[in-house]
């Protein structure tokens, strides 16, 4: 089944890829690897998900803002393949930045609403390594960031 099968199976809408918010470039391909700029957690009406975890956010609603970080990252992933997600061949790297206080520890726990997310659409293909790790801030407010890499065919 193709990337776009299964996310239609699942019921999942990847957003359209988010422009760039200052002097960087969304994505850049370096032979079959892209580097995808971190994907700030917006909900599906385009609104930012804000909250720090530990104060005004619990580990499911950082999970959930993870997962919408992935759906930035698979619509970046698309807009770099000219619309085509089955030249994606793996995800090889997450790295995860939580907005979070200082005595929260379950940044993995958060950052696993993006990697079960990946797993669940892609298989064996969404298998990655991973960073998870805790911020003291987050551009405009935002719960999550994540950045990824990935191998095209």
């Amino acid at each position: 089944m193709s990337i776009q099968g299964k996310l239609d199976e699942m019921g999942v809408t990847l957003p359209a890829a988010p422009a760039p918010a200052a002097n960087y470039v969304p994505y850049v391909r370096v032979g079959d690897t892209l580097y995808v700029s971190g994907q700030i957690s917006i909900d599906e009406g385009g609104n930012l998900i804000t909250g720090k975890l530990g104060d005004t956010m619990d580990v499911e609603a950082g999970a959930a803002a993870a997962k919408r970080c992935a759906l930035g990252l698979l619509a970046q992933v698309r807009a770099a393949c000219g619309g085509d997600l089955d030249q994606l061949v793996r995800v090889i790297k997450l790295t995860g930045f939580v907005n979070s206080t200082g005595d929260f520890t379950q940044q993995p726990q958060v950052v696993n609403g993006a990697s079960d997310f990946l797993v669940e659409a892609l298989g064996e293909a969404g298998r990655h390594s991973r960073s998870a790790v805790s911020a003291a801030s987050l551009p405009l407010g935002v719960a999550v960031e994540i950045e990824g890499i990935f191998q095209l065919r």
